[in-house]
């Protein structure tokens, strides 16, 4: 079992930025952050192996960056020029190599205009 601490999470003016964090409770293979407008689908926002493979949605290519620190367990994403389009509850993600999945409880996120 993994447990996700998540934390960042807020109120911010379009154009500002936030930086995620989430911590996990032991190392896993792949970390990274998924969202959920209201009324919509969660969808991919980003993701990070343990040796730092990436992948990005198109929408925050260029203003999100994924990192992770393995010594804690920890992925951030640093999300920068924020639109109220980002508005949404923010999961982060984890997955073993063999493909098991643990979720976070969600932090908001609110990009005002």
């Amino acid at each position: 079992q993994v447990q996700l601490v998540e934390s960042g999470g807020g109120l911010v003016q379009a154009g500002g930025s936030l930086r995620l964090s989430c911590a996990a409770s032991r190392s896993i293979f792949s970390m990274g952050w998924y969202r959920q407008a209201p009324g919509k689908q969660r969808e991919l926002g980003a993701t990070i192996t343990n040796s730092d493979s990436t992948k990005y949605a198109d929408s925050a290519k260029g203003r999100f960056t994924i990192s992770r620190d393995n010594a804690k367990n920890t992925v951030y994403l640093q999300m920068n020029s924020l639109k109220p389009e980002d508005t949404a509850v923010y999961y982060c993600n984890a997955a073993s190599i063999f493909r098991q999945e643990y979720w976070g409880q969600g932090t908001q996120v609110t990009v005002s205009s």
